[in-house]
């Protein structure tokens, strides 16, 4: 039986799995019971979220799909919720999982593949994923 205290966090990339990968190393160093599980859109990006010390990890449309549905947090650039982005690895049945969740959304504003945020100011993905963490952090505390 899954403990339903446990704050459950997806993260979600794709291409080579190195934004992911930092963001799960900072979340497993500030929330190390979070179950943080990574969904990468290829096995390239999966196994380099495992390494950066995702408890678990997928690979591909069904385990995105799933993880959209039992996660309290979904974490990813915001191409995760637009088909056919990051380089045409979300699929639109991905696309519609995410953005349909009752997960919390933290939606990173990576400006690429034709995808580009106006009105955000361009940060470095250090700086990025800080804001990450300190969003995990306020909803983390607001759980009590």
């Amino acid at each position: 039986m899954a403990d339903l205290n446990i704050l459950r966090i997806t993260v979600i990339d794709g291409q080579g799995g190195k934004l992911g990968s930092s963001i799960i190393e900072r979340l497993k160093h500030n929330f190390p019971d979070a179950l943080v599980t990574a969904i990468g859109t290829n096995a390239t990006a999966t196994a380099t979220m495992l390494k950066g010390g995702a408890d678990q990890g997928a690979t591909g449309e069904n385990p995105a799909i799933v993880a959209a549905g039992d996660s309290d947090i979904l974490i990813g650039p915001i191409g995760m919720v637009i088909a056919d982005s990051l380089l045409g690895e979300i699929t639109p049945a991905m696309a519609l999982a995410i953005g349909q969740s009752r997960a919390k959304r933290i939606l990173i504003p990576v400006n690429r593949c034709n995808n580009l945020i106006v009105g955000v100011p361009d940060l470095s993905v250090s700086r990025l994923i800080d804001e990450v963490v300190s969003i995990v952090d306020g909803m983390y505390h607001a759980r009590g």
